[in-house]
């Protein structure tokens, strides 16, 4: 079922890489000091910050991920977008964005360093390094393995390819690149992705007929099955959902990881930088139904291409749940081991849900549409690719080498360095990319490691900002806790039908069996906030805090509110958050 790309879709592909390439080319000449290469020099406008902060996020995670829950886990997917990410991009941008930019501090390792001490900012900066290689190699994994399903290439090759095409546009250019790279990739994702859902919903009747061909009524709402985890394909009750999703792994990622702060801290004022998550909002809102329904279609539709003369008719009422695929589900192929045999896990054929939207295409991409299509999907993973490379090249340069092994350098050598540590950060995530083969879906994947990082460092900055009796013993030994405390629950428990090793159950006794891979990351999330902000407080009582003269700027009840008198309505952080919440609030209902 591989597609038979023509001249026109090749044509297509290689004329974005080539002007990929060519921003990366035409920025360099900018590139004259450190500030330039990490930050833009603070010099990006509010739209333009506000399309590369949500375009950074839009990896594999998002187009992959995404759809592989929707395949997965049905319209409860959308749960990643309504709660767990909208309102958490409000208050990063209302609350959390005048302390990241009014601090003038480089990195949010560095903001550590100058609330808490310099062991705090370490331990995040190394954490969160590794974080990003991880992240990046996911992204190299997904286009990898695409490349290899629709046009034949080798794993290896096609993963090599696409680093060198990210560093060199990141070494050339920096954040800047990457930014004008990330606005470009977001407007191709949005026209790869409207035609594939239109010629889908097409296909099986709209939305009602995609529920009726579903047949089951938990995978087309939101809310309605969350009262028990039994209930709903995800697992996962509603607690579980509120505190482990919304609350600690969405405000955790959103309002602490530098790969998306990076582009508001870009922004050319602080105003800007307050609107910059806000404006990113809105179009957050609607990502659900431009990779959640591929997902959900491609479980429920046979293999028959759209654009073959036989089927070009195709009405209402013609897609059935036959499989394509010995094994499969509607075009969702099963995953095989290295002799080509179907994976089964408690009897049962383990799908490879990752393949859900990559499938998409082969089944209603005519040629040209495939090359835009490919282009869609190899802009999502290479901006992925290229948000990690900035955050981390930032992150190594400022946080780790500057502060640790060569202090008293000139800025041009740093500026080198963040040059070199382009090349050896994609280097480690290329190894990075052969580990998310053992998982069936990249976005389990990926809450996992925002569990382990993200979510403890979330009670860390929630203590820091808005209590300053917080100090820098509490901040940096609650870090640790809550880390030990996710390993320690990830090491006693295992999603159902896994055995003890990555999926977890590798202290021992498995104290818990969860339904899903998704609901054990919720609760690894939850532990881990939990042991932060208990092992923080508890300290942190028990130590001397800073004066509160050395807080101002850094904690929330000693720092000037910024002033919006003189802006136009549209030019309000508050405003604008109050229509997204308000339109939020009508997704849930409808969805509910």
């Amino acid at each position: 079922m591989r597609p038979e790309p023509h001249l026109i879709d090749y044509t297509i592909i290689l004329l974005y890489f080539v002007f990929v390439l060519g921003i990366g080319f035409v920025l360099r000449k900018y590139m004259k000091t450190s500030t330039d290469f990490f930050l833009s020099g603070r010099s990006i406008p509010a739209w333009i910050a506000g399309l590369a902060f949500l375009s950074a996020n839009l990896g594999a995670q998002e187009v992959i991920g995404m759809g592989a829950s929707g395949a997965k886990y049905g319209i409860s997917t959308s749960h990643f977008y309504w709660i767990g990410a909208v309102p958490a991009m409000l208050f990063v941008g209302i609350f959390m964005m005048p302390f990241y930019y009014g601090s003038r501090a480089r990195s949010v390792p560095e903001y550590l360093k100058l609330r808490f001490d310099e062991k705090t900012r370490g331990f995040n900066a190394i954490s969160f390094a590794v974080m990003t290689v991880f992240s990046s190699g996911v992204s190299m994994y997904a286009m990898g393995k695409l490349l290899q399903l629709l046009l034949g290439w080798n794993f290896t090759a096609a993963i090599l390819i696409s680093a060198f095409i990210v560093l060199a546009y990141t070494f050339l250019g920096g954040l800047t690149s990457a930014i004008y790279n990330e606005v470009l990739q977001f407007f191709l994702i949005v026209m790869g992705f409207i035609p594939l859902v239109y010629l889908g919903l097409r296909d099986v009747g709209g939305w009602d007929g995609l529920k009726t061909r579903i047949a089951n009524d938990a995978m087309v709402h939101s809310w309605k099955y969350m009262g028990n985890a039994s209930e709903n394909p995800m697992g996962v009750e509603w607690f579980g959902m509120l505190m482990g999703l919304a609350f600690v792994l969405s405000f955790g990622y959103w309002c602490t990881d530098f790969l998306v702060v990076q582009r508001a801290m870009a922004a050319d004022s602080m105003t800007a930088a307050r609107r910059t998550p806000v404006i990113a909002a809105f179009p957050k809102m609607i990502f659900p139904f431009l990779v959640i329904l591929p997902g959900m279609i491609a479980g429920v539709v046979t293999s028959s291409k759209m654009h073959d003369s036989t089927t070009r008719e195709s009405v209402a009422g013609t897609a059935t749940q036959a499989s394509f695929f010995n094994g499969g589900k509607g075009i969702i192929p099963p995953k095989y081991d290295a002799a080509g045999t179907p994976v089964k896990a408690d009897g049962k054929v383990v799908l490879d849900y990752d393949l859900a939207t990559p499938m998409m295409l082969v089944r209603y991409f005519p040629s040209g549409l495939l090359g835009l299509g490919l282009c869609a999907l190899i802009a999502s993973f290479m901006s992925g690719m290229a948000g990690n490379t900035t955050a981390f090249n930032t992150v190594w340069t400022y946080d780790i080498y500057q502060s640790y092994i060569n202090k008293t350098a000139s800025d041009q050598h740093y500026l080198w360095m963040g040059r070199a540590s382009t090349v050896f950060g994609l280097a480690i995530s290329l190894m990075a990319a052969f580990v998310a083969k053992e998982f069936n879906n990249i976005l389990d994947v990926l809450q996992l490691v925002f569990a382990f990082v993200n979510a403890p460092l979330f009670a860390t900055f929630m203590l820091g900002m808005f209590w300053k009796r917080t100090t820098g013993h509490g901040a940096f030994w609650g870090l640790l806790g809550g880390t030990a405390a996710a390993a320690a629950h990830y090491g006693l428990t295992l999603p159902a039908g896994a055995v003890w090793g990555v999926k977890g159950g590798y202290l021992g006794p498995i104290l818990h069996v969860y339904p899903s891979e998704m609901a054990q990351n919720f609760w690894t999330a939850i532990f881990a906030w939990v042991g932060c902000f208990t092992l923080t407080v508890v300290i942190s009582l028990l130590t001397t805090p800073r004066p509160e003269g050395e807080l101002k700027g850094l904690v929330y009840s000693l720092t000037a509110k910024p002033e919006e008198g003189g802006l136009k309505w549209h030019q309000k952080p508050a405003t604008l958050a109050l229509i997204v919440l308000v339109l939020l609030v009508g997704l849930n209902l409808i969805f509910w």
